[in-house]
């Protein structure tokens, strides 16, 4: 197990985001953290991240409280980028290079090659598209051994997608874990080994989606027609 949230639990105003979750998440894997928006997923993530302080609860890490050290082993992309307007994709893996412990410029500058970008594209140029893949390559150069991807097929056309799937099976290994939050299940169905299902803050459902698939025939995508 390379990490667990423990009775994680966020309130805003009284309201709670996320409610008592429980989940354990083993090494060498891909996850598909399932649910419509709003159901908790990114309030979850920044917890299991650091970034957000739970309320209630407590997040492990390679066998220990969350602490310091965890951060250089965690590459978390937000649904929301960070880059300046006035930068272009060069100066976007120095930026990464210089705050990040253990980023590869070198594989990034191959995967923006892969992708179809170049270093001297502007941000403010860049479509939707594009910005979905920078954002997934620059998080996968890091060293890491937990990847957590928010929404990274949200609002792109299909080859984008494709292209971004292609990079996430081909840049990770039996060494790595990754977490995708998506609500276009059929989009990553093909991918994840194990899928997690929240709604309203609580996690309704965990399985192995290929046990789950021959224990009673439904599918990924079946399952969350059910749930939500």
């Amino acid at each position: 197990m390379i990490a667990e949230s423990r009775r994680l639990t966020k309130a805003y105003m009284g309201k709670k985001a996320v409610k008592e979750v429980s989940i354990k998440i083993c090494g060498g894997s891909i996850y598909g953290l399932l649910g419509p928006n709003g159901s908790g997923k990114t309030t979850w993530m920044k917890m299991m991240t650091g970034f957000v302080k739970p309320t209630q609860g407590e997040v492990i890490f390679d066998g220990a409280p969350w602490n310091y050290r965890a951060k250089n082993q965690v590459a978390y992309m937000s649904t929301e980028p960070f880059y300046y307007d006035f930068m272009n994709i060069g100066m976007v893996g120095k930026y990464y290079s210089d705050f990040f412990e253990g980023f590869d410029e070198k594989k990034f500058q191959e995967l923006v090659r892969k992708v179809g970008l170049s270093e001297e594209m502007k941000i403010r140029e860049l479509s939707t598209g594009m910005m979905a893949k920078l954002k997934v390559i620059a998080t996968l150069s890091r060293k890491a051994l937990l990847y957590m991807l928010d929404e990274p097929l949200n609002g792109i056309d299909l080859k984008a997608r494709d292209e971004i799937v292609d990079v996430i099976l081909t840049t990770t290994s039996e060494k790595n874990t990754v977490i995708i939050s998506t609500h276009l299940i059929e989009e990553i169905e093909s991918i994840i080994d194990h899928a997690i299902y929240m709604k309203d803050g609580s996690v309704i459902y965990e399985c192995d989606v290929e046990e789950e698939r021959m224990r009673s025939g439904r599918s990924a995508a079946d399952l969350y027609r059910e749930f939500m």
